[in-house]
């Protein structure tokens, strides 16, 4: 039966776009993991109607299938069983239409973010979704996921930017509306299922995407702060000032920055070592940067920032970032270990839940670190932790530590990579019974055969 199919599936997308064996197993499941994939094979559809003849021709089989893009998450979400189905969208990366009245730009889902902000900018636009990993990350994969990054607290998360959306269902029903309209409130709104699904509904193969005006200037500073308790302060103050200016307020302990200083130590960092904290502050407007300039002097009189380096240059503005966004360098400098948890929490709390985990880590292993930063303007940390051995049973009582008290403080078990299979033991912890419940009831009328990436979020 599996020859059958194969067979079948070469007929619809051609031979050469049917991998197996070592075009499979040479290519990772994830970012930051070594684990190689070890699905059945890779079909590569060339276009929408390419991908429901694929999934009517699965359906009709039963054969279960996993959708990859970029493969650039964090939560095995890519991973498949030895008899599952690859479908790879990597041949579908055409940009369809730029549409300059309606600011949307209209694009298959193959295509990565990079080409999305490329084109953006090339029309005189701007798309506002950013990540480190912008250059292999596909559009696909991040309605998928609901990417975020580094700019939600003015721009939203990727659901505020799709206006449209082409999917496939399980048994090949082709879900059309691309349209481009700002407002639409005729009933349910059905693309917002899809969007952080983690293909579990259906294929992403088409997005409308919204475009903003093109940015004028970018203003980017770092900052030294010697306790987290002036940091909500500092935020709401730069925040009011800016008028809605700012985009990224991004939080650094000491140990990142030291894990920096530490892997390059002839590099000259835009401020010294040993500050307890760092902030990355970023301002997209069309003034000259003096407003943010006086902002965070006024901090800096009142003692609440110990020391600032205001960019002067893209070349700058570009190093501070690179700061920031030097996850692999975090992870080398622990030992090979991955960014492997990415948690929202009340700002008020992530003092004390941090201090509480680096304690709890130590008291179990001496040697442990943890490493903490990320998008704290819109409450979403990454940890990067390397502890005892790092074996599979390590890594479930890190779990336990850093998921544990999520709950009792309202917090998410994800905040923007999705639940795949590494954190559907830990839903609970975010979601009810009756919310649960009706996300079942959900994948049960779009996938009743449950082919589409079985096994994940549930």
């Amino acid at each position: 039966m599996t020859a059958v199919l194969l067979d079948s599936l070469a007929a619809i997308v051609g031979a050469a776009n049917i991998l197996s064996g070592d075009d499979v197993t040479s290519r990772n499941v994830d970012f930051f993991s070594d684990e190689t994939c070890q699905g059945l094979a890779i079909v590569r559809p060339a276009n929408t109607e390419e991908v429901a003849k694929v999934m009517a021709l699965c359906h009709q089989h039963q054969q279960k299938v996993v959708t990859i893009a970029g493969q650039t998450g964090m939560v095995k979400g890519g991973r498949a069983a030895a008899d599952e189905l690859f479908v790879s969208l990597e041949r579908m990366n055409r940009i369809v239409e730029l549409d300059p009245q309606s600011r949307t730009l209209t694009v298959e889902a193959g295509v990565t973010m990079q080409a999305v902000q490329e084109a953006a900018e090339a029309a005189g636009f701007f798309y506002p979704v950013d990540l480190g990993a912008r250059g292999s990350a596909t559009i696909g994969g991040n309605i998928a996921t609901n990417a975020g990054g580094n700019r939600v607290i003015r721009f939203g998360m990727t659901r505020d930017q799709v206006l449209g959306l082409e999917v496939v269902l399980a048994d090949g029903t082709v879900m059309s509306n691309l349209g481009k309209l700002l407002k639409n409130n005729t009933g349910y709104d059905l693309k917002q299922l899809f969007v952080g699904s983690e293909g579990t509904l259906g294929i992403v193969t088409k997005a409308v995407l919204r475009l903003r005006p093109a940015v004028k200037q970018s203003h980017v500073a770092m900052l030294a702060v010697s306790e987290f308790a002036s940091l909500p302060g500092i935020l709401q103050r730069v925040d009011e000032e800016l008028e809605g200016g700012l985009c990224a307020f991004e939080v650094m302990w000491q140990e990142f920055f030291d894990c920096i200083a530490e892997a390059y130590p002839d590099k000259t960092l835009p401020l010294p070592p040993g500050s307890a904290f760092y902030v990355l502050v970023e301002q997209l407007s069309g003034d000259d940067g003096e407003r943010l300039q006086q902002v965070l002097m006024a901090l800096y009189e009142d003692g609440l920032i110990e020391d600032i380096a205001l960019a002067q240059s893209d070349r700058q503005r570009q190093a501070i970032w690179e700061i920031r966004d030097d996850v692999e360098t975090i992870s080398e400098q622990l030992g090979g270990v991955g960014i492997g948890y990415d948690v929202s929490l009340p700002i008020a709390e992530m003092d004390d839940y941090i201090n509480t985990l680096k304690a709890n880590l130590a008291e179990a292993d001496s040697a442990s670190r943890c490493v903490a930063f990320g998008h704290m303007g819109d409450s979403n940390l990454h940890l990067a932790i390397a502890y005892k051995d790092n074996s599979e049973s390590d890594k479930l009582e890190i779990d336990h530590l850093v998921y544990g008290p999520l709950k009792n403080i309202q917090g998410s078990v994800s905040a923007e990579h999705g639940i795949g299979l590494t954190k559907k033991a830990y839903l609970p912890l975010c979601r009810s019974d009756a919310e649960i419940g009706l996300m079942r009831g959900i994948k049960q009328v779009f996938d009743p055969l449950n082919i589409m990436n079985p096994g994940k979020i549930f």
